[in-house]
């Protein structure tokens, strides 16, 4: 497919959707055409104008998943300003932070995340405006969107006396070279740094996405991953728009039992995830029938073990709206034990690789023609090399260089430099390698790799996800002290209860899985003991957990 400006991608979907439905909220009978979403972004161009934002200006927008979140956005980049998304999770002094860090000029917030914010924390913001109706919320001295904002309709009214059409809808002819996004990335140590993503990053990740997965005018998606990261906003909600498809926000934390509802009645025709998500449904649904020891006996003759599989495969199928093509999971690494069985019984998966700085991707593959346990096949608009002796076989840092890149961080010339290597290509901070076909394959964190005893590369991430899918386990990290590998481990409280376990007898619980892991792992990979941590851990936006609070629990 032909290249053409980021924003101008969108120009060209609403004028060719008009008709079609784009956006609602999961649980409302509020539906807008691409028709009324065009409109509503020209009454936002017209208060903009109003306010005196000019191209290249920022505006912020913190919230849940919403259709008006969404129409922000839109409105932001298409008027040639820049978004800047806010995660909902961050604390009120995080906030505070990016928004002046970022110089944005207006903030659309929900009126429960505004009441937690201090308006004197942000000076420079002339006004505030609700993400559910977009009423003002505050406005800075002297500003007067308290008239503007109820004067909008009959603003619209008079600038389109003959109605409004697909021949109105015209925006920003910015090149792709400048900046439509700051993303502030979650960071795990002081204040998270603003990724400056270009209209170039997202065009190489939309045609990409267009030319590959080819979604299709009128199709049906649910989008519940938080649209203030990359990953959810390229692919379960940019990328949507850019084909017409009808898009629900889900807007409500994805716990198995709501998204399985929804699945059902929104029946996606692509389902865009994380790991997490894929791996919960898996210890809910599918473990409890495999450990039946009937079950367990069939599983052993050929025949029967087939049938079994096709019938797991649908069950799971329909439990997930039963229309999808695909299932695109990326984000944060993915259970090995989890992907084999999904491969396994022929379950449509794939996974892909990508980070922030790359808004985000930088591999994939359809599902077709997906390798087991790689993050896909290399972008063509994407270049990447490992660090190390022989890429093929030994690990090594993971560089890439390409369109996807960002252009660097924003008011921060040392974090940026810092990210780049002499020659020019992007540090990832993964470890991995790659084969002759382009695939990757990751290994983990250099940050978080442990050296063994006699020098040993240790990867906490592959000995979690083992230990991770073993009984009463919720979550586990792995620490070392000492030369000492200690695991420590959330159980799964609910399935303790459920089968009638005391809670007295977890550590002899546990104890057995440490000697059953420590028979799955090499031997410097064995851990010596597994310590119970009471509550989950504490995690980023990412869902990736936040290892540096743990490091001094052993």
């Amino acid at each position: 497919m032909k290249q053409t400006t980021y924003i101008k991608l969108y120009e060209q979907s609403f004028k060719r959707n008009f008709d079609l439905p784009a956006l609602t909220d999961y649980g409302s009978k509020e539906i807008f055409t691409y028709e009324a979403l065009a409109k509503e972004i020209e009454k936002l161009h017209i208060l903009f104008k109003e306010c005196n934002i000019t191209s290249g200006d920022k505006i912020a927008v913190i919230g849940k998943n919403s259709s008006r979140w969404c129409i922000v956005h839109l409105a932001t980049v298409t008027y040639g300003a820049i978004i800047v998304p806010i995660l909902h999770e961050f604390n009120s002094s995080d906030v505070h932070h990016i928004i002046n860090h970022s110089d944005s000029r207006l903030l659309f917030t929900s009126t429960a995340i505004w009441e937690n914010l201090n308006k004197d924390e942000i000076p420079a913001v002339k006004g505030v405006i609700s993400l559910s109706d977009f009423c003002l919320l505050h406005q800075k001295k002297n500003e007067k969107l308290d008239i503007l904002i109820p004067q909008l309709d009959n603003k619209f009214a008079e600038k389109y006396p003959d109605g409004f059409s697909t021949k109105d809808i015209k925006y920003s002819d910015n090149s792709n070279d400048e900046i439509v996004v700051l993303n502030y990335t979650s960071g795990t140590t002081g204040f998270s740094k603003g990724v400056m993503i270009t209209g170039d990053n997202l065009s190489g990740n939309m045609t990409f996405a267009q030319d590959e997965i080819q979604l299709g005018r009128g199709k049906r998606m649910l989008s519940f991953l938080p649209l203030a990261h990359t990953y959810g906003a390229a692919f379960d909600f940019l990328y949507a728009l850019t084909e017409g498809t009808f898009l629900t926000l889900l807007g409500k934390t994805p716990a198995p039992k709501i998204l399985v509802q929804a699945f059902d009645e929104v029946k996606p025709e692509l389902i865009i995830s994380v790991p997490l998500i894929l791996e919960k449904i898996y210890k809910r649904m599918i473990i409890p029938i495999l450990s039946k020891k009937p079950m367990a006996f069939a599983l052993q003759i050929p025949v029967i073990n087939t049938r079994i599989y096709a019938q797991i495969r649908e069950r799971l199928i329909t439990a997930m709206g039963g229309k999808f093509r695909q299932v695109i999971i990326g984000g944060a690494p993915f259970s090995s034990e989890v992907e084999d069985f999904l491969l396994k019984i022929k379950f449509p998966i794939s996974v892909g690789y990508g980070m922030t700085e790359c808004a985000p991707l930088i591999s994939f593959s359809l599902c077709e023609n997906f390798v087991p346990h790689s993050c896909g096949k290399v972008l063509g608009c994407m270049q990447v090399r490992i660090d190390s002796e022989d890429p093929y076989t030994i690990v090594g840092e993971i560089q890439v260089k390409g369109q996807n890149v960002m252009a660097g961080y924003y008011k921060n010339e040392a974090a940026t430099k810092a990210a780049f290597t002499d020659d020019g290509w992007l540090r990832t901070g993964d470890l991995g390698t790659i084969d002759k076909d382009h695939n990757i394959f990751i290994r983990g964190r250099s940050k978080n790799m442990i050296l063994g005893p006699n020098g040993q590369n240790i990867y906490p991430e592959e000995i979690e996800a083992k230990l991770n899918n073993l009984p009463f386990v919720m979550e586990s990290l792995l620490i070392e002290k000492n030369y000492r590998l200690i695991a420590l481990v959330v159980p799964d409280y609910e399935a303790v209860s459920q089968a009638g376990i005391s809670q007295e007898d977890l550590p002899a619980i546990m104890n057995k899985n440490k000697d059953t892991l420590n028979k799955m792992v090499a031997a410097y990979e064995k851990i010596a003991e597994i310590r119970l941590h009471p509550n989950e851990f504490e995690k980023t936006p990412k869902k990736s957990i936040k290892r540096y609070l743990y490091n001094d629990l052993g």
